[in-house]
């Protein structure tokens, strides 16, 4: 069984590309060493996904080149 991760501490900011509507806003935290945590912002007391730095970039620059 897998602790939880204390994400107390982390600053989250709304992602540019969230709609104005409220439905589909995503939060990332990249200030917590060894992780980037994304949520909903919709439900903050959810769950967060949690990446390694290196998958979070991998991830991001596969995005940005349009490789989705």
């Amino acid at each position: 069984m897998h602790s939880a991760l204390d994400l107390s501490s982390a600053a989250w900011r709304k992602s540019s590309h969230s709609t104005g509507d409220a439905s589909t806003c995503v939060e990332v935290a990249t200030n917590i060493p060894t992780i980037v945590a994304v949520r909903d912002s919709t439900n903050p007391t959810g769950p967060a996904l949690v990446f390694t730095p290196a998958a979070w970039k991998t991830f991001t620059d596969k995005l940005k080149n349009n490789e989705h």
